[in-house]
């Protein structure tokens, strides 16, 4: 391999980073410092990541999936709403790795997970569930923008290859792995910044 191909390789990886200070200074500039925060989860739709933030630093970072059909906030768009969330409620918690739920509950059915870029007939909810609550209102939050009425979620998908990938219907997806984790990290009232 050669020294130009790693190179070019290496600033087309740091093109689609974001520094810890630029993440800090973009989610401050959104919140304008009326909204103090010890712990938050900003997801980034232009880096397919989520980055667990406490005290100010990155202490955790997810490669995730948003929508493909980009970022929205309307009622029956299938897109990922942005703006300021928080977790209004956690599902799963006994339900195995991989576990595919319905309507927020395991009935005993584990989803194949495929680590290509295979896509689901079945849009699996797998594994954890975080279901998020809009907090602006006329932005996410109200008559047919409301994402807690839009069902939207972060949880585990069956579409592992797909992750980094945009390909969801408006949620944001994680490998199974992760959104346990995550669960298992995070209180409910956490804020989460969709941007």
């Amino acid at each position: 391999m050669g020294l130009k191909y790693i190179f070019s390789f290496t600033f087309l990886l740091c093109l689609n980073s974001y520094s810890q200070t630029e993440i800090i200074t973009k989610i401050d500039n959104y919140l304008n410092k009326n909204i103090k925060y010890d712990n938050l989860l900003f997801v980034s739709i232009e880096n397919q990541k989520m980055y667990r933030i406490q005290s100010k630093d990155i202490i955790e970072t997810y490669d995730i999936s948003t929508s493909k059909y980009g970022i929205g906030n309307q009622m029956g768009s299938n897109k990922t709403p942005t703006g300021l969330h928080k977790i209004n409620s956690k599902y799963g918690h006994k339900t195995p790795v991989n576990g595919r739920m319905i309507g927020r509950v395991f009935y005993g059915q584990i989803a194949k997970i495929f680590s290509d870029t295979t896509t689901s007939k079945t849009d699996d909810i797998t594994s954890r569930i975080l279901w998020l609550e809009g907090l602006e209102n006329g932005i996410n939050k109200g008559d047919n923008i409301d994402s807690y009425k839009r069902y939207i979620y972060i949880h585990g998908t069956s579409e592992e290859g797909r992750i980094g990938i945009p390909s969801s219907h408006g949620c944001v997806r994680m490998k199974n792995k992760d959104v346990i984790d995550l669960f298992n990290e995070v209180a409910i009232g956490t804020f989460v910044l969709i941007l």
